[in-house]
């Protein structure tokens, strides 16, 4: 995890909060930063945690992890992470038996409809264990990232359904948390990733948005960072909080600062 991050959150593993939706944006930028930044904090948290990762492989955000401090191999077989590999399991299902229960169903289907084996997978991950009940602080569910899954075909209903499901579930009644990535293509016509991102902004308690920088490539400076707090159940004056920063990603850590105050132009 990064701690700058975490103090501009005004959070740390010990004293994390229980109960909310986080949505990681990224536009024109790479925002996978944010996931490894969660990942290895609610491992720390010593939470449960169910990644359901879409983009990378097991080895991948493996090698990350270790660099902030985490193993996730160690997490895995203590049992306190739950990792579903997409780019491996898109492959292994077509090689099953088609009565053969599988998380990424709809992939066998031609008009993919809904993500209810995917929510059985979370919940069976997730549910609480009598002997778990004193090892794991709260449940976690994290993934990277849900615009896959409308290129995959799905529509965005389909996917605001599954997050709703999972809600009810995860923050709802198991107290748990929730962090999902998705990409804004900033393309006016792609009207499904607008509904996706549109529809889960407003479900969100926190909204992190990385963006690239409208001057283009700086070595010094890879990006902004935009942070919303939000509270859905306020009026809306009364609810939204924002800061924005700068940053710069470093191999083992992310630098932020106020906007023109870097480092290399002081």
């Amino acid at each position: 995890m990064f701690p700058e991050l975490n103090n501009l959150l005004n959070t740390a593993p010990d004293k994390a909060e229980q109960g909310k939706l986080t949505l990681l944006c990224d536009a024109k930028t790479d925002g996978s930063f944010l996931v490894h930044h969660f990942l290895s904090f609610y491992l720390k948290a010593n939470c449960k945690v169910c990644f359901v990762a879409l983009i990378q492989s097991f080895s991948h955000y493996n090698i990350v992890g270790q660099k902030l401090g985490v193993s996730l191999t160690t997490a895995r077989e203590r049992g306190q992470l739950l990792f579903l590999e997409g780019l491996k399991s898109s492959v292994d299902i077509f090689f099953q038996a088609e009565e053969q229960p599988h998380p990424l169903q709809f992939l066998r289907e031609a008009n993919p409809g809904n993500l209810r084996p995917l929510y059985e997978f979370v919940q069976e991950a997730l549910k609480p264990v009598d002997h778990e009940e004193a090892a794991w602080r709260c449940p976690v569910l994290l993934v990277d990232d849900l615009s896959v899954l409308l290129s995959l075909g799905l529509r965005a209903v389909a996917v605001l359904d599954f997050i709703h499901y999972c809600r009810a579930t995860v923050c709802c009644k198991l107290q748990g948390n929730i962090v999902a990535l998705v990409h804004d293509s900033g393309d006016a016509e792609d009207e499904e990733n607008d509904i996706l991102l549109n529809g889960l902004s407003h479900q969100s308690h926190l909204i992190l948005r990385a963006e690239g920088l409208a001057t283009g490539f700086c070595r010094d400076v890879h990006g902004q960072l935009r942070i919303l707090w939000r509270r859905p159940s306020q009026p809306t004056p009364r609810r939204d909080r924002s800061l924005t920063y700068q940053y710069k990603i470093q191999d083992k850590s992310v630098s932020f600062f106020a906007k023109g105050m870097s480092p290399a132009v002081l």
